[in-house]
């Protein structure tokens, strides 16, 4: 399967039009679009269009509550618990960076915890959200089970990514990254383009890996043995451990702090009832905000500048990459896999609005 390119601006419309008419007004419906934006701009296809027909369909079945707002169940001058009430993640997680961000500009950190809540899109969205203002923060969340522990069979964690952004020029430092080796959406991606996946990524039920990604894609999400590796792969050898202890403690800052559902309590692979974890600070509680600013820029560019490895003419930052994606993407449009363009025509069919 080809990707076809289309143009941003109409893509993002075609977003906004659609989830308008799934029930939500228009600023909430520019907040959705807006997060699956940024994915599909910075290169991140499993999180981005590819994500409208999970979205529609559990609008239809009701695990997403158009109608629902988060609700703040406890605060302090410096953090809140908040209630999602199964609203759509975006617009929970959104709210809760912003209460995280007003308490940081207020007292220099702020902590939210959210319950109750569902998929939010890319980790790394709502941290980025923090140093557009000049605040450094992060973001988490568990997921519905699907990581593997380190020596087991049976899928007992999320993906549960977390991310962390960092003011900085010509562009800021943006690391997201699940803490599996790699998403369900990425291997729904492989699956979709009819593509065996790497070695590495996956076990089946009997501990065997597994590179067949339509068989891997159908057994986790009827919640069979088998599933995603740690972060670091099989084992201990090459740090699969790492991984693993990473993706505790994501649960343990969210569903634990949230007191909200574990992964395994969880219903399928992408979860319903997820939990947040968003803290934002302020850099100039530890000095010179531009001089902090200036120095975090001078060492990535260091990084960048040191010796290359033989064959290789350059080294990245993270961030950097999807920064000059989203160049291109905004030049040239956005890659979008012919499965992916036939669901979204499907849900234009369903919800009665032009296709793209």
């Amino acid at each position: 399967m080809s990707d076809i390119r289309i143009e941003a601006g109409k893509l993002r419309a075609f977003m906004e039009r659609a989830f308008e008419k799934e029930g939500f007004d228009t600023h909430q419906a520019q907040r959705i679009a807006d997060v699956l934006m940024q994915a599909d701009l910075f290169g991140i296809e499993s999180h981005g269009a590819q994500r409208m027909m999970y979205y529609h369909q559990n609008i239809a079945s009701g695990s997403i509550d158009v109608h629902a707002h988060a609700q703040t169940l406890r605060e302090t001058p410096v953090s809140a618990l908040m209630d999602g009430h199964f609203a759509m993640g975006q617009l929970t997680a959104a709210k809760a960076m912003e209460t995280a961000m007003e308490k940081a500009k207020k007292t220099g950190v702020g902590l939210v915890a959210v319950r109750n809540s569902s998929h939010y899109g890319i980790a790394g969205y709502y941290p980025l959200m923090a140093a557009r203002e000049g605040l450094a923060a992060f973001s988490m969340t568990n997921t519905g089970p699907i990581m593997v522990p380190t020596f087991g069979r049976e899928m007992m964690l999320g993906t549960n990514p977390l991310a962390f952004c960092m003011p900085a020029d010509p562009y800021p430092f943006w690391f997201d990254a699940s803490t599996t080796v790699v998403t369900l959406g990425k291997v729904e991606v492989y699956d979709k383009r009819g593509r065996e996946m790497p070695e590495g990524w996956t076990i089946d039920g009997e501990g065997r890996v597994c590179r067949d990604a339509h068989a891997m894609n159908a057994s986790i999400l009827a919640g069979r043995r088998g599933g995603i590796l740690p972060l670091g792969g099989e084992g201990e050898t090459h740090s699969g451990h790492k991984g693993y202890g990473l993706a505790i403690m994501v649960e343990a800052l969210t569903g634990v702090l949230a007191q909200g559902l574990l992964c395994p309590q969880m219903c399928g692979a992408h979860g319903d009832h997820t939990s947040h974890f968003f803290l934002a600070f302020d850099p100039a509680m530890f000095g010179d905000a531009r001089e902090i600013r200036a120095r975090m820029s001078e060492y990535l560019q260091m990084l960048r500048d040191s010796e290359k490895a033989p064959g290789q003419e350059r080294i990245y930052t993270p961030g950097e990459k999807a920064h000059e994606a989203m160049a291109d993407r905004l030049e040239n449009g956005v890659p979008v896999e012919e499965n992916t363009l036939a669901e979204l025509r499907q849900i234009a069919r369903e919800l009665d609005i032009a296709p793209l």
